[in-house]
């Protein structure tokens, strides 16, 4: 068997029904390639590796779950890749689907992970925490929408797709839980610079509660300024508002 460690946030789910789902929700196809990420005591695992037609890995950084991954599934020899996803190259050569019940305390991490390695990785189904699955799929107005809402849906159709219960865990969190699917956009959106749009975002958000107009600042000319989405706080703004902002700014 194996212990939890709650240093690297570790809840396991047990609840089959839920696992299926979060596979289902791959929509797998043929010559796929598939990387989960945590696979821990294999819930999620079990049906991924016998999936067929596609080439599948599985990135864990606990040592103990790595030798019982390898005990519990001799199959899976080869395909196990031990690592910290924050910190290991992409697995595999072109593009690969992302999966799992990802680690709660780096989570969000995780998710800016994706956004570096977005190009390789057209479809992510994933479990977050529920208020961070709420707040990446998050429209204009929601008090939840901010940073990971308007990082993620600059690059994916976000998709909230079903909540979990802390039941369904080993143990269970603290928290609720919700699975979201992350869809590469067909037609990217016009970010002719990402470091700009990525800091005007991040500005914006980081005071929230005043117009644009002060924490924009340092970005705009003084003309640029005067115009009257200045006059808007950062969560009334759409997305394409952001986009458009970043290409203008100093």
């Amino acid at each position: 068997m194996y212990t939890l460690k709650k240093s690297l946030g570790q809840h396991f789910l047990h609840d089959e029904n839920i696992c299926r789902k979060i596979v289902n929700a791959l929509q797998v196809s043929e010559g796929m390639q598939v990387l989960e990420v945590g696979p821990g005591g294999g819930a999620i695992t079990r049906f991924l590796k016998d999936l067929e037609g596609i080439a599948f890995r599985a990135v864990e950084i606990d040592e103990e779950k790595i030798r019982y991954l390898k005990n519990r599934f001799p199959d899976m020899e080869g395909k196990l890749v031990e690592g910290d996803i924050l910190k290991i190259r992409p697995p595999f050569e072109g593009p690969f689907s992302l999966i799992g019940n990802f680690p709660y305390n780096i989570s969000s991490q995780i998710l800016f992970r994706i956004l570096e390695w977005k190009k390789q990785i057209p479809l992510v189904v994933g479990m977050f925490q529920k208020e961070v699955a709420q707040r990446i799929a998050a429209v204009p107005g929601n008090k939840q929408y901010g940073i990971l809402s308007v990082l993620t849906q600059a690059y994916y159709q976000v998709d909230y797709l079903f909540e979990v219960n802390e039941k369904c865990f080993t143990p269970p969190p603290k928290v609720k839980s919700a699975v979201i699917r992350l869809h590469y956009l067909a037609k990217p959106l016009d970010i002719q610079n990402e470091r700009k749009f990525f800091t005007l975002v991040k500005a914006a958000f980081n005071q929230r509660r005043k117009i644009l107009r002060n924490p924009l600042k340092p970005f705009f000319s003084k003309e640029i300024l005067e115009k009257d989405i200045f006059a808007r706080r950062a969560e009334e703004l759409s997305v394409s508002e952001f986009i458009e902002l970043s290409n203008q700014m100093l």
